[in-house]
């Protein structure tokens, strides 16, 4: 568990549940947009033995702009904080597509 501050806001990562790295807005500034999962807890005791509530978290789209959307951009980028599944610039899938490509 790690926390993240940016601007004003501390956020929690354990509660990040997809991240949008979205580019530029209408306005030419960067964005980028985090799904935030906010537990929610049952009321009463019924609702806590009920089978039927399974939704303990409500989800809430939060969107950052400007220098905090690339601090954002910077962090998730990161191959310390992330793994990149289909790197851009990875040598191997580059020589093997040239390969499958006969360059």
């Amino acid at each position: 568990m790690a926390f993240l501050k940016v601007d004003n806001m501390i956020i929690n990562t354990t509660y990040i549940a997809a991240v949008r790295l979205e580019g530029q807005d209408a306005f030419g500034e960067e964005k980028v947009s985090l799904l935030i999962a906010i537990p929610t807890f049952p009321l009463n005791q019924q609702e806590k033995t009920s089978t039927t509530s399974t939704n303990f978290y409500q989800y809430e789209w939060v969107e950052f702009h400007g220098f905090a959307a690339i601090a954002l951009q910077d962090y998730f980028s990161s191959f310390n904080n992330v793994i990149d599944l289909m790197p851009q610039n990875n040598r191997r899938v580059l020589s093997n597509s040239k390969e499958y490509l006969g360059s």
